[in-house]
This record gives C-alpha cells, structure tokens and sequence, in this order.
C-alpha cells in the first residue's frame, strides 16, 4: 500500500507537517510505503478559469498551465491512501491548499469526480494559538474530499492544546489506514 500526505503550511516543522508526519509513521510501522510533500515547496499557480472557465481542464481533465500540479495530481493517482493536512488560516484552509484543491476539483469536473472513488482519505486541520476556527476548516476539507471521489478514512481537528494526545492518535490511525 502508498500513502501519500500532503502538508500545506509554509512551516515545514510546524504542527501542521508534524500531523501528517506522525500518520505516515503510523503507516510505515504497518508496512506502507509514504511520501510527504510539502505543498509550499513546489511551483503551484492558481487557476486562471481559461476559456471563461471551460478551459481544457473541463473538457479533458489537463491543466495548461506549466508547474508542479499535474506530477501531484498523478502521485494521488498512484496511491492508495492520501492524507492532507492544513493548517487553519482565518477559519479557513491555507492559501496553498485552496489553490491547488481548486484547480484540482476543475480538473476533476472532466473525470465526473471519480478518479479518486475508492481511495481513502483523512483530513486535518491544525490551528495553532486559540485552536478557532479548526472545525470549520476542516468542514470545508471535508467536502473537497468528498467531491473528489475519496472515501473519508477519518477528519482531525488538532490545536497547540490537544497536540500531544492527537499526534498519538494520528499515528496509531496511520496504522488503521494501512492494516483496518
């Protein structure tokens, strides 16, 4: 089995990096083989709604434009499991998570959302400081999974005050995900 994390906080050992980490852990202890990428790292540009929004990602499920998002979305495609971690941002999701989640669900629209159907997923949203906002963060996630095809494995709040206990959690799910 290949679980793929993808953390999307500009910190790249922060809370958010740390949750995805300890669930690829969980999965490598179980035999599954990760990958974590970090988001913020690679050249991702925000749609440009080409042709008025009907651009090629709607007709044949391409983008056109030239940087890292077709690679990620072909590793989704090549694993089992995917773990997305955000961090909380103004009770939303992270700047880089929304644009790559957006120009994945146009190119989705092509493949009538069911090129992730059968995959599993497990959402997390980690809010540092006061931990609000986590909650709805994590609602909007949830629904880009769900669109997309996958099958919600499990949907984590994490905050600076539950981090001990959740990280733990999170790698024992990471576990579960590999060997239900």
């Amino acid at each position: 089995m290949k679980v793929l994390a993808i953390q999307s906080s500009p910190n790249l050992d922060g809370l958010t990096s740390k949750t995805a980490q300890a669930v690829l852990r969980g999965a490598r202890v179980a035999g599954a083989e990760t990958e974590l990428v970090h988001l913020n790292k690679l050249n991702m540009k925000a749609c440009i709604a080409c042709e008025g929004g009907w651009g090629l990602c709607r007709r044949e499920g391409t983008c056109i434009l030239e940087d890292d998002f077709q690679a990620l979305r072909g590793k989704i495609s090549e694993a089992d499991a995917l773990v997305f971690a955000t961090p909380v941002y103004w009770h939303d999701l992270s700047e880089s998570a929304k644009i790559f989640l957006d120009r994945l669900r146009r190119c989705e629209v092509y493949a009538d959302f069911r090129s992730f159907n059968g995959k599993k997923a497990l959402g997390i949203a980690s809010a540092g400081g006061s931990g609000s906002g986590a909650v709805k963060a994590l609602l909007g996630l949830e629904d880009y999974l769900r669109r997309f095809g996958f099958e919600i494995f499990d949907l984590v709040t994490v905050t600076q005050k539950s981090k001990a206990h959740k990280l733990e959690m999170l790698e024992k799910a990471g576990v579960r995900l590999v060997n239900p």
